[in-house]
């Protein structure tokens, strides 16, 4: 099991094993705090009750270790994993947790009542899968790790599949075989003799929405950004703190040239940052974050990646992303990831600005289009949908080639169809999961219903807001299962500690209290951290169109990646029992090649489904 992951740590492992409790925990090392063997897990505790197995970053742990040692505690070592486990000897696993700001996955022993505790952070930064198989119970950072073990059996979940299917990703507590599952964030799960897993709930992101939206700050525009810089400053700040080099990733887009900005005023001897440029000027992003490293002075490394580098990847993806997955900007987090890793061991990021701060285009558009949409009768607008939808796709690409002044839309057919179903929508939240959705006849493409979602649940995000609606279903689904997945994996293959300021707690709940008018203003969003970063970067150099980590993902389809993707459907086909409409699936897969519209994320959907399948020998259930 340890080798299977050993990626994620390769400067050291350990095994304790307590055979009488029929117990084994194993850890693999990645060296960030305290380089020494006084950092080496699994580790015990002082008095010897708990043992921790323990993946991630404790970023205020100076002011832990400072309340312990108030309280009497000395350590041997430096490491957050002594001062965590003196945590919970000292005030217990809970209040330890409440105090404790950082990102974890963590198996705690206690030998004393001979149970188990597996812990997630409140975010979901880091992964935690478990199975229980017949009295044995299964769990490690990655599902590679129990796949390992005999006891387990590749089958393929049809629920979760079909949730796949709909969001590119296997969503939630789900997982894609049958058996196993993650443990949600903000919680940790109690194992014992005494009766089935126990779920305590620590930290709640739906409270704590309705929290902030309850007391909001009262304060002018300047007043907010200011409060905001100060807490995120202190984020970034803590987690310059390592004992080994930190950069930054840049894209020269308004969240990275933010925590690049703040990391600069703290970082001796200067920022490293790093960024990909591509030949495609469409995705080629690298000249503005040149311009933001120049402006604030950051050591800064640029990688010119051609196709050939970025199509290299592919095969890997199935190993990288031990359960199917499909964001395409995978492949450039790879890569600058590898990159860095060359020069430094820990990377800041700047994921979490569009969800903290209303910055996804569908915030400012749901919240500015819906009360003029809703209205509209709904029979009137499912009518203009069929009509939408009736049109040619040919007709929709040559209406958006005659659009003057390099206007014209990307991906017009696919924008068309997305347009089309949002129109027929009852409500924002089914606009909400029309917008994220890839395959909307993901059930019948698989013969199975895709599980509960809370973007389907009336009562998630009930009393936030529209905006805070918005803002809240990104938090507890996109984030964790798409974004924080796609940056874990493509990090900890290249065993690159990703660090995510945007995301601490602290900021998380700062900005539930901000009001809507500070985050997003007409169709313009992150107003506020357009603020703060215009205190240390020139808006000239930020203001501009936003635009995704992406790649030319449709024209390689048609081009070098046509053979192996026909090539992985008609070895499917050629198996036999495949639960997936076939048919369907190919007439897609037909349309796109032949130029009838864009399908690229639905079938690199598909294509990875398949992939990971053949990689893993995972069956059909």
């Amino acid at each position: 099991m340890l080798d299977a992951i050993r990626h994620r740590g390769p400067d050291g492992d350990g095994i304790w094993m307590d055979q009488e409790a029929g117990i084994g925990l194993g850890h693999l090392r990645l060296a960030i705090q305290d380089l020494s063997p006084a950092g080496a897990q699994p580790m015990s505790s002082a008095g010897g009750r708990y043992v921790l197995t323990y993946n991630g970053e404790i970023y205020n742990v100076a002011q832990l270790r400072g309340d312990l040692i108030a309280a009497g505690w000395s350590f041997r070592g430096t490491s957050d994993t002594e001062v965590f486990l003196a945590g919970v000897e000292q005030w217990g696993l809970e209040e330890t947790l409440s105090r404790a700001a950082g990102m974890f996955a963590m198996g705690l022993w206690d030998r004393e009542r001979r149970s188990l505790t597996l812990v997630r952070d409140r975010i979901g930064k880091k992964p935690l899968y478990v199975a229980e198989i017949d009295g044995l119970l299964l769990f490690g950072s990655e599902l590679k790790a129990l796949m390992a073990h005999p006891a387990l059996e590749r089958r393929i979940d049809r629920r979760a599949l079909a949730s796949y299917l709909r969001f590119g990703h296997v969503p939630g507590t789900a997982c894609i075989l049958e058996g196993v599952r993650k443990i949600e964030p903000g919680t940790f799960e109690h194992f014992d003799t005494e009766g089935p897993a126990r779920t305590v709930r620590y930290w709640d992101l739906a409270a704590v929405a309705r929290a902030g939206r309850a007391s909001p700050l009262a304060e002018s525009q300047d007043e907010l950004a200011e409060g905001a810089e100060v807490v995120i400053d202190r984020a970034v700040r803590e987690r310059l703190v390592s004992d080994v080099p930190v950069g930054a990733f840049l894209s020269g887009g308004i969240d990275s040239s933010l925590v690049v900005a703040l990391m600069q005023r703290h970082a001796t001897g200067g920022a490293r940052t790093f960024s990909i440029g591509f030949d495609d000027a469409r995705f080629n992003e690298a000249p503005y974050a040149t311009k933001v490293a120049a402006h604030l002075g950051t050591r800064h490394t640029e990688l010119r990646v051609t196709a050939d580098d970025a199509l290299g990847v592919i095969p890997q993806l199935p190993d990288m992303y031990d359960e199917p997955f499909a964001d395409s900007s995978q492949i450039p987090t790879h890569l600058v990831a590898k990159m860095a890793r060359s020069q430094v061991t820990v990377a800041l990021s700047g994921d979490g600005g569009d969800e903290i701060a209303g910055g996804y285009r569908r915030h400012a558009q749901i919240a500015h289009w819906w009360p003029i949409m809703a209205k509209v009768p709904r029979a009137l607008r499912s009518a203009a949908a069929s009509v939408a939808h009736a049109i040619p796709a040919s007709a929709v690409e040559a209406l958006a080639r005659a659009v003057p002044g390099g206007h014209a839309p990307g991906n017009p057919v696919e924008r068309l169809r997305k347009a089309a179903g949002i129109l027929a929508q009852a409500d924002p939240r089914g606009v909400y999961g029309g917008l994220v959705s890839l395959w909307d006849d993901a059930g019948a493409l698989c013969g199975a219903r895709p599980l509960p979602s809370p973007i389907d649940d009336p009562a998630a995000g009930e009393g936030l807001g529209l905006l805070g609606l918005l803002r809240f279903l990104d938090m507890a689904t996109y984030l964790p299962d798409d974004i924080l997945t796609k940056v874990d994996r493509a990090t900890m293959a290249v065993a690159l500690e990703a660090r995510s300021p945007l995301l601490d707690h602290r900021v998380v709940e700062h900005f539930w209290r901000l009001p809507d008018e500070s985050l997003v203003r007409g169709q313009t969003g992150k107003v506020i951290l357009r603020d703060i970063l215009a205190r240390h970067v020139p808006p000239a150099l930020f203001e501009r169109p936003k635009t995704g980590f992406g790649i030319p993902l449709g024209d390689w389809l048609r081009g070098p990646l046509r053979e192996w993707a026909l090539s992985l459907l008609a070895d499917e086909r050629a198996e036999g029992g495949c639960v997936l409409d076939l048919d369907a699936i190919g007439r897609v897969m037909d349309d796109h090649m032949a130029g009838r519209g864009n399908h690229q994320h639905r079938i690199w959907a598909i294509l990875m489904l398949l992939a990971w399948k053949k990689r893993w020998g995972a069956t059909w259930s």
